[in-house]
């Protein structure tokens, strides 16, 4: 039997946070962000975790760059799932080409869940010299799994702890560009 696609699962999901209410907060994690780095001279590596990152990563900077923080972007590309809903062994399709050394790094995902994979980026950041390494989250998944050593610097919303999708997370590869956050029935 083969999984139900977007499709079938989206009329029986939940609204967990729409548009406005994600605005806002990404307004709210711009300003925080902002004073973070406002008193450096050089801007900080911003580097969005595709594919999930982007859409929310986007928004982000937009709103920095209407606060005067300028930017030097990045990106990577780590992922556990390959369209699947759990995850395996972290592989790397793409690595930042920007050196780190010395420099302050602010990673852009869309979700914090049990922290593997923003744990193994983090660490390899911090590898390559960077100074200081930050995560900046859309979502945090609300429960106790989380492995130790990885939290979110910048939290835009919790979300519960269910199967969560749309603005950057994906329902089997599916999804990532529904305006709004949304959790599949339990």
């Amino acid at each position: 039997m083969t999984a139900p696609n977007l499709a079938e699962v989206l009329p029986a999901a939940d609204v967990i946070h729409d548009r406005a209410t994600l605005d806002r907060a990404i307004q709210t994690m711009a300003e925080a962000v902002r004073l973070d780095y406002a008193a450096d001279e050089r801007p900080p590596l911003f580097v969005t975790i595709m594919h999930g990152g982007m859409l929310f990563a986007a928004q982000l900077a937009f709103a920095l760059g209407e606060r005067g923080l300028d930017l030097e972007f990045d990106y990577l590309h780590a992922t556990r799932y390959r369209g699947n809903t759990s995850g395996s062994g972290l592989a790397w399709l793409h690595r930042p080409a920007t050196p780190m050394r010395g420099r302050r790094v602010l990673l852009v995902d869309d979700i914090l869940d049990e922290g593997h994979t923003l744990l193994a980026v983090k660490r390899w950041c911090e590898d390559q010299g960077a100074a200081d390494v930050r995560v900046a989250v859309l979502a945090v998944k609300n429960h106790d799994r989380r492995v130790d050593g990885i939290e979110a610097d910048h939290v835009g919303v919790e979300v519960p702890d269910r199967y969560v999708f749309g603005y950057g997370m994906d329902y089997r590869e599916q999804g990532r560009n529904l305006p709004a956050i949304y959790a599949l029935k339990d």
